[in-house]
């Protein structure tokens, strides 16, 4: 039959992940965004260049913030609990494992965020007139990004 060979070649849906905060806290959020990183282009011109252009060259990387949203639950304060070690010059720094997962549960995609440390946390707005779960969002900030499939 055609496109039997493709058939288990299908993309990954996105709804089923975890994340590890550290090697052993797991939280269950909504939404993860801007896993993301970027090299930085750098213009350059040599003196002996026979091309009177300049040339673009990988500059410096950076990383992006990025930014998980959960909901809010009775006794739950480990953002704030993380949060709220940040002192002066000093920060706990744990590495952030967001794991894709497939149908049965198993890893098939890994981003660690290296060196990670909360930069914000947002509460959610409280509103009489409305029927909407309380969220809050926490953003972090991190030293590199690894990726390791299934």
């Amino acid at each position: 039959m055609a496109g039997e060979a493709q058939d288990s070649n299908w993309p990954l849906p996105k709804f089923y992940f975890k994340v590890n905060l550290g090697s052993s806290i797991e939280v269950y959020f909504q939404e993860v965004s801007g896993v993301e990183v970027k090299a930085q282009p750098l213009e350059y011109q040599h003196g002996n260049s026979p091309v009177f252009s300049a040339i673009n060259m990988p500059g410096t990387v950076k990383n992006n913030t990025v930014t998980l949203i959960k909901g809010v639950f009775a006794k739950d304060n480990k953002f704030w609990d993380w949060y709220n070690k940040i002192k002066m010059n000093t920060v706990e720094r744990q590495n952030v494992f967001i794991t894709l997962c497939d149908e049965e549960g198993n890893p098939t995609m890994v981003w660690t965020l290296l060196n990670a440390w909360p930069t914000k946390i947002v509460f959610s707005d409280l509103e009489s007139y409305t029927n909407e779960v309380a969220v809050e969002t926490i953003e972090i900030f991190h030293e590199g990004l690894m990726i390791e499939n299934g």
